[in-house]
């Protein structure tokens, strides 16, 4: 009975993603599916309210914490202001985008870059927060993700 039901969520789900034009040209950024999408355009809902692509991730919490008083200047952990929900699944898109897809773009050359570099988790967090930024211009253009060519 309840797997009945959740095959069914997740039949209108899909199809949902399908019917909508918008839904379907962010499917095409690696790593982002239909729930990601989804989430992803109920949660900004007006693309246009923001002035720069890159204001997206910190109104989803994806940005540094700051602390500053007088001398002090403190860079903390993320600040996880905005929907919780799609926060997650942008982490969770990074995720696969790191670790799962295979075919190489600049995105995943730099988050791998990244990786090494800070660790695999601040890493996946800022592949998240770019995420966001490439679907609100995905979203705003009109355009689809352009894979590139992978440096080596």
């Amino acid at each position: 009975m309840l797997i009945t039901q959740i095959l069914k969520y997740d039949r209108q789900l899909n199809e949902l993603a399908k019917s909508d034009q918008t839904v379907r040209r962010l499917m095409t950024v690696p790593g982002v599916g239909p729930i990601t999408a989804l989430a992803f355009t109920s949660t900004v809902d007006d693309p246009c309210r923001f002035k720069r692509a890159s204001d997206v991730g910190a109104y989803l919490g994806l940005t540094p914490r700051r602390y500053q008083s007088g001398e002090l200047d403190r860079t903390g952990r993320i600040s996880k202001r905005g929907d919780r929900l799609t926060r997650y699944y942008l982490f969770e898109a990074a995720n696969v985008l790191l670790k799962v897809v295979r075919r190489g773009s600049p995105l995943r050359t730099w988050g791998l870059k990244l990786a090494k570099r800070i660790g695999p988790k601040k890493a996946k967090v800022a592949v998240a927060r770019k995420l966001a930024t490439i679907l609100h211009c995905i979203w705003t253009d009109g355009t689809q993700f352009d894979w590139g060519k992978a440096s080596t």
